[in-house]
This record gives C-alpha cells, structure tokens and sequence, in this order.
C-alpha cells in the first residue's frame, strides 16, 4: 500500500472513530436541575409544600401525611438522578420513575423508616415494580438492601439507570447499596415522581448517563437451576369474596371436593410462564384486585416421574393457596401480611414460604393450585428440593 494511499485510509479512520466518540458524547447531556418550586413540579397531593430550607428550594408535606408531586413535562428514560432526603416522618418515602401518563405503571425505589435506623437491616430500601397501581413489593424480596441512614441531615440518594439495570447508592457514592440486574417495569420512560412525609431538595438529573451499566438485564440467580416449575397453564380470575369456600363436601371418599362453580371442565387454560427469578407474576398478566375484593385463579402443570415416590416442593405464593395433586387435596394455607400466621419472610412471596411433600404415581401427575389475591402482589414461586427421576 502506497503512502497516499495509507494516509487516506488512517484519515477515513479517525473520521470515523471521531464521529464515533462524538455521537456517544452527544447522547451525554449536562445535568438538569430540577429546584423545588412550582415551576418544575406538580403537587399531586393536596399537602404540598414548597419552602426554602437549609439555604435551598425544598418541598415538604404541610400535615404530616405523605406527599406526592411529579415532575413536569420531562421523560426519563435512562440515566442518572440524584436528590438529598431528610427523613421527617416514619414510613416509605421514595422515588417512582418511568411513570405512565395515567400514573398506574412506573417503578419505584424507596427507603423504609421507621425511628432510629439499624444499617445492616436488608429491608431499609426497595426497589419494586408498580403495575396497575399494585406496589409488587411483596413479590420483590431479593430487591432489599441493607445502608446507613441518618437522622435530622441530609441523605444523599443516587440512582443509576441503565435500559435494564439499577443501582442504588445512599450515602456512599462509591458503593452501591442495591443492585437491580433486571428491572421488571412495563414501562421503559416517563415522568419522575417523588412521595413520602420528608424533606426533599437537590434534585439533578443526567439523562444517559449510565456510568457503564450494561443495558441488557443482568444475571438471574435462578436461571441454572432445572429445578424450577416454570411452565404452567392458568385460568381467568373469578370473584371470590371471602367467606366463601373453594371446597364442597360430597359423600365419597376424601369428603370433599372443588365447588364445580369455581373450576369444572369448561375451564379455559392459557399457558403462563415463570419470568424473572421462576416467578409466576398474575399480577403482571391481570392487573389489580379491587381493595376489598378477592379474587381466585387455578394454575396447573403436569410432572412425570419414572416411579412411585415423594418429592419436597419449596414453594411460595401470595396470597392463600389450596394445592391438589392428581385431583386429591393436599395442602392448604394462607400468607396473610401483618398476621402472627404470615410466612417468612414477613409476608413476602419467596421459596422460604413453606415445603410441600408431594406424592407422585409413576407416570404422569398433575399439580393443580388454587391462588387468592386480595392484598398487593400476586404470585408463585416452586421449586423441587431435587428433581431425580422427574421430567416437566
């Protein structure tokens, strides 16, 4: 190759590699200021207060209930926002972003407080889903985290938020406290919203800027593990108020089966899957249950087993849950939050709820759930302790 001939080609590639770095640096903006005034923000609630405190623009509630105000006329799709919290009051004060315009689907990170702060206690910030306007905290277990919160002084909060990840940093700005390797939203831009009984102020926004988090989701802890049930059929949810039975009694041998009005073979059966983490998301798929109401699905799936024996199923589920195995009952049990009859941990859907011993013939089994919902997140989560001798 000539020397005209390579410089020629050393210029075409530098053109290239400068226009390159140009166009990723465009994609960087300078970070946005967003102060607390009416100008930027909209009070959502009617409590809303926006003061000058410490020397800058803060918003605070008036009453001592919780606020909530938006952002105005800015979509955030990825980047980083930053803010300074004082904790006021006790409760969840927190941050929703990628939020629909009707409000009913976004994401949320938020700090638990509750008094004096124990910095190695895992539950002191979430992040969790919104869906429907259902908080999927109760099926977000794995998405808590342990940090150092402080009383009567600023609390530095930092979000990074790349197309699939999060990483959450209080306090520290060198370590992230919470790692979300997959955000499990249905939204992926929107507005940003801020809520809770505190003081917020310093809010700065960098769009793009995703300090090298990847934008593909990141590992999934349960993704190796053939043990999962992730392949199920489910039907369309019914009312179910409570006070009514799932079970019926007849005069045969166990005494007792399905009430036909709830599940007969007119059932229609759609296939579902695990998602992220082998969970079972009904929230995802049919959206909120009324405050007040109940409501009932039927779930099932088919396991082989090459001969006659018991297997421990790990399993979790929100809210109460009636497993049956070859059409016989089995098991029975509720998951009722706040009650002293709750599943560890606290409520929460997780393979830690409960183990079931399920009895299988040789050949095909069929493993039918009944599952309530009447309280925030609906799911399952099941899992075999092994699954030697098992084909599904």
């Amino acid at each position: 190759m000539d020397t005209s001939l390579k410089k020629l080609t050393l210029g075409i590639l530098l053109l290239v590699l400068g226009f390159t770095s140009y166009a990723q640096t465009s994609k960087q903006q300078k970070p946005l200021e967003f102060p607390f005034t009416e100008k930027y923000w909209s009070p959502i609630t009617d409590n809303v207060e926006f003061v000058t405190y410490k020397s800058v623009k803060a918003v605070k509630s008036k009453d001592d209930n919780p606020l909530y105000i938006l952002l105005m006329d800015f979509d955030f799709a990825t980047g980083t926002i930053e803010f300074d919290v004082e904790l006021k009051g006790q409760g969840f004060p927190g941050i929703t972003f990628h939020v629909d315009k009707d409000t009913v689907n976004s994401e949320t990170f938020y700090l638990r407080y509750f008094g004096k702060s124990e910095p190695i206690r895992r539950t002191n910030m979430q992040y969790a889903a919104i869906m429907d306007k259902v908080n999927l905290w109760d099926l977000t277990d794995d998405y808590q985290a342990a940090t150092q919160l402080y009383e009567n002084r600023w609390n530095h909060v930092k979000l990074v938020i790349s197309e699939n990840q999060l990483r959450a940093y209080v306090n520290d700005m060198q370590n992230a406290a919470l790692w979300v390797p997959a955000l499990e939203g249905l939204t992926k831009s929107g507005s940003i919203g801020l809520s809770g009984n505190v003081i917020y102020a310093n809010m700065v926004v960098t769009p793009n800027a995703i300090e090298g988090i990847p934008s593909s989701a990141g590992y999934d802890p349960t993704s190796n593990d053939s043990r999962y049930l992730r392949n199920w059929w489910i039907t369309e949810p019914v009312d179910f108020p409570f006070g009514k039975d799932l079970m019926k009694q007849i005069s045969v041998s166990p005494g007792v089966a399905i009430d036909p009005t709830l599940l007969d073979s007119t059932a229609v059966w759609k296939p579902i899957k695990a998602e992220h983490r082998a969970m079972v998301n009904l929230t995802k798929k049919y959206g909120s249950t009324e405050s007040g109401e109940r409501k009932l699905a039927w779930l099932k799936t088919t396991i082989s087993s090459d001969k006659v024996q018991q297997k421990k199923l790990n399993f979790g589920f929100s809210d109460e849950v009636w497993v049956f195995i070859n059409g016989q009952p089995l098991y029975v049990d509720k998951n009722y939050y706040g009650s002293p009859g709750m599943k560890e941990p606290r409520g929460r859907c997780t393979i830690e709820n409960t183990t079931v011993t399920i009895p299988l013939q040789e050949g095909e089994n069929e493993i039918l759930i009944g599952l309530t919902n009447y309280f925030y997140g609906w799911g399952i989560i099941a899992r075999w302790e092994n699954n030697d001798g098992l084909s599904f």
